[in-house]
């Protein structure tokens, strides 16, 4: 996983601002409609609190004694609002598929390998937290 390659691929994406959240969250209500009574009717926030989380996840990306810490909160958190680790891999996918949607032209192999490791981190330490065991 090249950490500069996934800095340099989201700030490719982010420049497209609140339509990244709004593709997002309409792939993965697409994927999983049962997911959508989990979130407010007006997304606004939503898009904007996804947004920032991926900006810290990327900024912490090299510092695993911020990473880590901020990824298991995170993980409470969202156990809390009712999402299970079957949850994971359908917003994993749809993870994928908005930033290879963003990403157009430059989106790669490489891209996607460095991208589907860098979630399953993610996943795993939130889901570790999620289940109680921050270790």
């Amino acid at each position: 996983m090249d950490p500069q390659s996934l800095r340099d691929n989201f700030a490719l994406v982010g420049a497209h601002g609140e339509d990244v959240a709004a593709y997002f969250y309409a792939d993965l209500f697409e994927r999983d409609p049962a997911l959508r009574p989990m979130f407010p009717a007006s997304m606004t926030k939503q898009h904007q609190m996804l947004l920032a989380a991926l900006s810290t996840i990327m900024d912490f990306l090299d510092d695993t004694d911020r990473l880590v810490p901020y990824l298991q909160d995170l993980g409470r958190r969202h156990r809390d609002y009712g999402i299970s680790p079957e949850h994971f891999p359908t917003v994993g996918a749809s993870l994928l598929a908005t930033l290879a949607y963003f990403s157009a032209d430059a989106w790669n192999e490489d891209l996607e390998r460095d991208w589907t490791a860098a979630y399953g981190v993610v996943a795993d330490v939130m889901q570790g937290a999620m289940a109680g065991s921050d270790a």
